[in-house]
């Protein structure tokens, strides 16, 4: 395998956990061009260990669980995706086993990255029948000229495709070796990870390995300015509505809270932007809407401040729309607060 140098967080991937003919979970399959869905799915395939065995002994391969695409659409521009989305990544390299099994018009794989939509992520590919290994970028849906060199990509064969974003540069192997100079693309500076295939290629993958710099999201880093000038707030939470309308926590002084239910206080700020007040044991809580700069309320903020003397709702409500009012300036519409 390739050594990382990005530094943080790591997550290994191991489809295992599907059984074979269902899609993997924690992905989603997109088709960027034209034709037929896809078909991503489990199936069991011999591969060799990552790593050479101790001994003789120790089995050369094994059978296990791998990802495959196998629609067979001879569409010239139909690339169908399969993206892991469970974590959106700036910083980060991804290295993944791959292999070409068939394909009359097409024999390719590839990764797929800083993926935004079906018209806007890069790419790394490999073509048995091109003979070759490309990089190119997708936007609004045109494809860039191709950037890479001729190289023979055996079928049937496992190989090992990398690929690492530090900033705006774009560092790219195969086998463990370089394929081309360090490229430098400022188009995307973050987005989903996964994987790609052109037309009807047949291609497998296994062993997706992703070493990445772990990502703040943007209402976090607004709790955390707070914080770090006013470190005595008690409590601070910033809450969206999930798709299914219910309030959840997106960022908190507290981090492992994020991801939790809210209550109706919360759902009611965000939905009717209505302004919430509580004192209890010399503390006061207040929950407020959060608008963007078009005043349009994207999320609500609970904030919760020791209380004193002689304090009445109005000083509380005072102190609470100040942060309230540092937190907005910061952002300008509800993908701002969200992304």
């Amino acid at each position: 395998m390739v050594a990382a140098t990005v530094p943080g967080a790591e997550i290994r991937i191991d489809f295992s956990g599907s059984p074979a003919g269902t899609a993997p979970t924690n992905f989603h399959v997109a088709l960027a061009g034209s034709g037929r869905p896809p078909a991503w799915q489990i199936v069991m395939d011999t591969v060799p260990p990552l790593l050479a065995p101790l001994t003789d002994q120790a089995p050369a391969i094994t059978r296990r669980a791998v990802l495959a695409q196998t629609s067979q659409d001879t569409t010239d521009e139909h690339f169908p995706l399969c993206l892991y989305e469970r974590e959106i990544f700036k910083d980060f390299k991804l290295t993944a086993r791959f292999k070409l099994v068939s394909g009359m018009t097409e024999q390719m794989a590839g990764v797929v990255f800083r993926y935004q939509n079906t018209s806007n992520f890069y790419v790394l590919r490999a073509s048995a029948l091109g003979h070759n290994i490309r990089f190119y970028k997708m936007v609004d849906g045109l494809r860039s000229d191709p950037i890479g060199p001729a190289l023979e990509i055996p079928t049937n064969v496992w190989h090992t495709l990398a690929v690492q974003c530090q900033g705006n540069q774009i560092t790219c192997w195969l086998n463990d070796q370089p394929v081309m100079p360090p490229l430098q693309d400022n188009t995307f500076t973050s987005g989903q990870i996964g994987f790609w295939t052109k037309s009807d290629a047949v291609s497998y993958f296994c062993d997706p390995i992703i070493e990445y710099t772990p990502r703040i999201p943007a209402a976090q880093r607004l709790v955390n300015g707070i914080l770090e000038k006013q470190p005595r707030i008690l409590e601070l939470r910033i809450y969206a509505l999930n798709s299914q309308g219910v309030p959840h926590v997106i960022a908190s002084k507290v981090e492992k809270e994020n991801g939790q239910p809210g209550t109706d206080s919360e759902k009611e700020a965000i939905t009717s932007g209505k302004t919430f007040y509580g004192k209890d044991h010399g503390t006061v809580v207040v929950t407020l809407p959060f608008r963007d700069r078009n005043g349009d309320i994207v999320a609500a903020v609970r904030v919760r401040l020791k209380s004193f003397f002689g304090e009445t709702q109005n000083n509380a409500l005072t102190r609470a729309n100040l942060l309230l009012k540092t937190m907005q300036a910061e952002v300008i519409d509800a993908d701002d607060l969200l992304r």
